[in-house]
């Protein structure tokens, strides 16, 4: 499976619309080579590199087996593009760009698909961004992995 961005390429600065520092816009996501038997995907976006350890920025769950992208900005309109979002560590649901502490150095943020073998995770109201993680991983397939870069 590949995850790939016409936003940005794999080890590459994010562009600035997509961090906090600008328009905290969801880049644009596409995938190729689901396996056989995906039934849903979830996306995952966190900051290994955060001075607290690791900083989970989104988390969109419940995507359907034939979706193949999601367009800019599709965070902040989540019913039309087909997802649930998780609280992310900003506790608020959605994504929040990259916005790394000031004078810290690079970031690495790391956007990573998987395809699940269950059509829907087994969550009530406002799950967080590890919690759909855990619930995932059970489920798992596949998984892809598209990494950009970003420092303040």
């Amino acid at each position: 499976m590949q995850l790939i961005s016409n936003g940005f390429a794999d080890g590459t600065t994010i562009p600035r619309r997509f961090t906090c520092d600008g328009q905290d816009l969801s880049p644009p996501l596409s995938w190729t080579g689901a396996p056989a038997g995906t039934r849903s995907f979830v996306l995952l976006c966190d900051d290994p590199d955060a001075p607290t350890g690791v900083w989970h920025h989104w988390a969109a769950y419940d995507m359907a087996a034939d979706c193949v992208g999601l367009a800019e900005g599709a965070a902040r309109d989540p019913g039309k593009q087909g997802l649930k979002q998780a609280t992310n560590d900003f506790r608020r649901p959605g994504y929040g760009g990259p916005c790394p502490p000031h004078r810290h150095g690079p970031h690495r943020y790391h956007f990573r698909l998987l395809a699940l073998s269950i059509d829907h995770l087994p969550f009530g109201n406002d799950p967080s961004c590890q919690g759909v993680e855990r619930e995932a991983r059970k489920h798992g397939l596949a998984e892809a992995l598209l990494v950009g870069i970003y420092e303040r």
